[in-house]
């Protein structure tokens, strides 16, 4: 089989984009509720090779205190890229619930953790408004590049502060409002006012920012 050519990293999110925005145009009967979803068949856009860099997930894991162990969750896993990074830090005594509303994005994880032998990943079909967590049994929360696409943030952010142990916490990285870099174009993308706004309101408070992404911010909050 032949490899596709690689494709650049701006050019991967504009495609994305085009994506979304033909998928919003399509017929309500084609879409159900959620327009806005990622196409799961269009997964490897978001999976450059240069996406490590950029993202840097090991300084948003150490941000959020993610250590051996512990028992966290991937809210909007899509294909699972966070998934098997939270996997490998928490280690064969921790514990990644792998949850996305898409059954085919469940799939995909599923298959991904299975090719890369680990086992401490739980994969979990949710909803729009609830991750469908245990209750007071999650250390951290992560919440990456998919808040546009939420249909009610503040009523799922309210079921995962349920979910969230004593200490738990919640980060939320997504693209800043300056453009520039990967990501969607700026009418995609969601002010960190308004994700500070909507967690407020579901009960979470700010506990800190991390400064070190260069084009999405970090925000870490707790109960």
């Amino acid at each position: 089989m032949r490899e596709r050519p690689s494709i650049p990293t701006r050019a991967r999110w504009a495609l994305a984009v085009v994506v979304l925005a033909a998928a919003a145009a399509a017929p309500a009967a084609q879409q159900g509720r959620h327009g806005r979803l990622f196409p799961p068949e269009d997964l490897p856009l978001l999976e450059g090779p240069d996406r490590e860099e950029w993202q840097k997930p090991e300084q948003i894991m150490d941000a959020l205190e993610i250590a051996d162990g512990a028992t966290v969750a991937d809210l909007g896993a899509g294909g699972g890229w966070f998934t098997v990074r939270l996997a490998r830090r928490v280690g064969p005594n921790g514990l990644v619930y792998a949850e996305d509303i898409q059954s085919e994005m469940i799939g995909s994880i599923t298959r991904r953790v299975q090719r890369e032998g680990l086992q401490n990943v739980k994969p979990i079909l949710g909803a729009a408004d609830d991750p469908r967590l245990p209750e007071g049994q999650i250390d951290a929360v992560l919440i990456v590049d998919t808040y546009r696409e939420l249909e009610d943030p503040v009523a799922l952010l309210r079921n995962v502060r349920r979910a969230l142990s004593p200490n738990g916490r919640v980060g939320i990285v997504d693209f800043t409002m300056y453009g520039g870099g990967p990501g969607p174009e700026k009418g995609e993308r969601v002010d960190r006012q308004k994700v500070i706004d909507d967690a407020a309101k579901a009960g979470l408070r700010l506990l800190k920012e991390g400064t070190f992404l260069r084009y999405q911010y970090l925000l870490v909050f707790g109960r």
